[in-house]
């Protein structure tokens, strides 16, 4: 066994996105492409005393690990924890970082996209206070990657048993296998009131969870069908698996689709809910009913006295831009800040660890709290199961009730994902030509007030993050935010976010496609969609 430095050369396409490094599988797994992106991280650690690493499961994620585990072993990290089979969740991840002051954390997941040979794969780094790395460190992880002339490993040695729970010794390094679903279920228990959950289980309420063959299995079924009785088969598609079952592992209308007809159906559960590929994603469903991301984040917030970690108020909530403002009616009334952020969770860390907010979210079915500085599915889920068992109200009667009180903001995003590249950034960049001249204009009745492109002040640090997409806001309180996506992995991803506020409770029960039909022409008005793009439809609408 030593350390050896193997020669190898820069890839010029290891920049992080939104959430570290997303590519096909088969460009991970390019001799040296996932050892030079390693490397990068580990020469950019100031400090290597201990880190935990794990991934969703997908197709390479335990290949990887060994890899890993040999080079973090050759670059002298004191300590590695792994969960147990190679499974952790990122809510798990940030959990360990925070409970055991290590380091910080890598995480193999693609997130919501396929797994499989022909599917995603990618590595997130996260840092000491337990969430994604910022924009100063990425930066500095992709300009070494530019540079990186060898890489460090542990040749002579075999594989490391990763599916027993023990310690064990690699050349300097201490690796030890745990089981990261106790230490996230403790926290989830100090937060919530489990014995009022639990006494909602056993009056009759019915559940069902979709782990779409993700990393939430296991964690579900410890939570709901051990710790809080929920009954056996409560948790469905538990087993994690390399392809998700050959499922696309996204909680939204159209990719949990069987979970979504259940809810429609006469013999729906009380309450319907999925994760994504590494947990932190959530959809919540009701007899007949589906809340969107951001209604949920509202709910959360308006309701945040029913649970015993947040009963004692919040000190802010924030939201990234194409989220609606459902959740900023609510700050108002409660007398707290609402902070804009552009996309990405790393944007809420700051504002976390300042204790400026309490709660924060985003339109793509993620929202989490101060407890960690990832989002977190099954946190969400049981925040739901606390208010529901506090108020004694259905789901759909608790939105509606929300509704009434706050008004309802009709919202819809639109994705056109595998676009051709250029076209979508020709579209972007012609809207962001026409922005001077928009104000005043008229699309299918809709009057535009302004017109701009999102930038965002760090109120904590002070830094100016710009180009983080195109609003359009339009008289009467409607918006519609064009913006290009940064988790794909393949051609490119055009959102188009949709809302309509409306105050009068009977225009409520509307669905939103008719609400929205009207701005959905405008949009096409505005950006010329159809001509553009030769597409008649969206690929995905949630």
């Amino acid at each position: 066994m030593q350390v050896k430095a193997i020669k190898t050369a820069p890839f010029k396409d290891q920049k992080p996105g939104t959430s570290g490094l997303r590519k096909k599988t088969s460009v991970f797994k390019t001799p040296g492409y996932l050892e030079n992106f390693i490397q990068s991280i580990f020469d950019c650690m100031k400090e290597k005393r201990a880190i935990v690493l794990g991934g969703d499961g997908r197709y390479y994620n335990n290949e990887a690990i060994q890899t890993i585990l040999k080079m973090a072993a050759a670059n002298g990290i004191g300590k590695v924890l792994v969960g147990k089979g190679g499974i952790l969740s990122t809510p798990a991840a940030s959990c360990v970082i925070r409970k055991y002051g290590l380091s910080g954390g890598i995480i193999l997941s693609a997130s919501h996209n396929p797994g499989g040979p022909e599917g995603d794969f990618g590595v997130k780094f996260n840092i000491q206070n337990g969430g994604p790395a910022p924009e100063a460190v990425t930066e500095a992880i992709f300009r070494r990657s530019l540079e990186i002339t060898e890489y460090k490993i542990i040749e002579g040695c075999g594989e490391i048993d990763i599916g027993k729970v023990g310690k064990s010794r690699l050349h300097q390094t201490e690796i030890e296998i745990f089981d990261p679903v106790s230490d996230y279920a403790a926290l989830m228990e100090g937060l919530f009131d489990f014995e009022r959950i639990n006494g909602l289980l056993r009056s009759g309420f019915s559940m069902r969870f979709d782990a779409m063959n993700a990393v939430t299995g296991p964690y579900a079924e410890e939570i709901f069908e051990r710790r809080l009785g929920a009954p056996s088969g409560t948790v469905i598609n538990g087993t994690p698996l390399p392809d998700f079952g050959g499922r696309h592992p996204d909680p939204n209308l159209t990719y949990a689709k069987g979970l979504v007809d259940l809810m429609f159906s006469p013999g729906a559960p009380d309450l319907g809910a999925a994760s994504d590929g590494d947990g932190d994603r959530n959809m919540i469903l009701g007899k007949g009913i589906f809340v969107t991301p951001s209604d949920s984040l509202a709910v959360l917030a308006a309701n945040a006295d029913t649970v015993p970690g947040y009963k004692d108020g919040l000190k802010g909530v924030a939201r990234s831009m194409p989220t609606s403002a459902a959740v900023d009616r609510v700050a108002e009334t409660l007398h707290i800040p609402c902070y804009e952020t552009p996309t990405g969770w790393k944007y809420f860390g700051n504002l976390l660890d300042a204790d400026l907010v309490t709660l924060c979210g985003e339109e793509s079915f993620g929202t989490g709290s101060i407890h960690i500085r990832e989002k977190d599915g099954l946190w969400a889920v049981l925040f739901w199961l606390n208010i529901l068992a506090t108020r004694n109200k259905g789901v759909a009667e608790v939105v509606q009730g929300h509704w009434r009180r706050f008004g309802r903001n009709f919202y819809q995003r639109h994705d056109y994902e595998d676009l051709d590249q250029d076209t979508a950034r020709l579209l972007i960049e012609r809207l962001r030509n026409a922005l001077p001249g928009l104000k005043n204009k008229v699309f299918n009745g809709y009057e535009i007030e302004a017109a701009d492109e999102f930038s965002y002040e760090d109120p904590v640090e002070g830094g100016l993050i710009t180009g983080q997409g195109i609003r359009i806001m339009l008289k009467g309180g409607a918006r519609i935010v064009f913006r290009l996506s940064g988790t794909g992995t393949s051609g490119a991803t055009l959102r188009i976010y949709l809302e309509r506020y409306e105050k009068v409770p009977d225009l409520h029960i509307q669905e939103p496609k008719d609400a929205l039909r009207g701005l959905v022409s405008a949009a096409d008005g505005i950006a010329r969609i159809k001509e553009t793009l030769k597409r008649d439809e969206p690929t995905v609408i949630t």
